[in-house]
């Protein structure tokens, strides 16, 4: 049920519930038509308005705000934005990070404390798009040559350990694929 404007304040015995009421009417007493606001406001409410003190079980009378979904791109940079609280490079143990987009799969192995890219690999470097067939675009063999890319450019500049940051997305795939290659061409992880 939505109710537009002005809503109807009574005293209620409840101290949890009176505040929430005389807030949202409040808000709502200059959408009334008095042309403070030159739009209306709508406030969903769960129950319905009463003098009696809400239980512990059913808050009713306070509205609700329901918060709008997530998309799968904010989901995956708040799983990303999680993981770098727990995950840094250090110049003995860089951080391999991982970036997959619709077309192209990037990766770099990153110095965090000098902010610096030691190392970097991605689909749209002549060596990997030479030795595999890319028409069908980022497939799973195609993560299996860059992480053999990444672990040769690593191991050529003297790193052989690594800190795996799999970018917010899920352990599977192309993510794994990447990872199991540079395990496989001498990176530990």
């Amino acid at each position: 049920m939505y109710s537009t404007c002005s809503l109807p304040i009574t005293s209620h015995s409840s101290a949890i519930a009176a505040p929430a009421l005389s807030l949202a009417a409040r808000s709502f007493s200059s959408s009334n038509g008095s042309g403070a606001f030159p739009f209306s406001l709508r406030l969903h409410f769960t129950g319905e308005i009463s003098d009696k003190r809400p239980s512990a079980k059913t808050w009713t009378g306070i509205p609700s705000i329901e918060a709008k979904a997530k998309t799968r791109s904010e989901s995956r940079a708040a799983r990303h934005e999680r993981v770098r609280k727990k995950v840094h490079g250090t110049p003995e143990r860089p951080r391999m990070c991982v970036f997959r987009s619709n077309k192209h799969l990037y990766v770099q192995v990153i110095d965090d404390t000098k902010m610096h890219t030691l190392a970097a690999a991605s689909t749209m470097q002549k060596p990997v798009i030479e030795e595999i067939d890319f028409s069908s675009g980022p497939t799973i063999e195609v993560a299996k040559k860059v992480g053999e890319a990444i672990a040769k450019s690593c191991l050529e500049k003297g790193i052989t350990q690594v800190a795996f940051d799999r970018g917010g997305y899920p352990y599977h795939g192309r993510v794994q694929a990447l990872a199991d290659a540079a395990r496989e061409h001498g990176l530990l992880f």
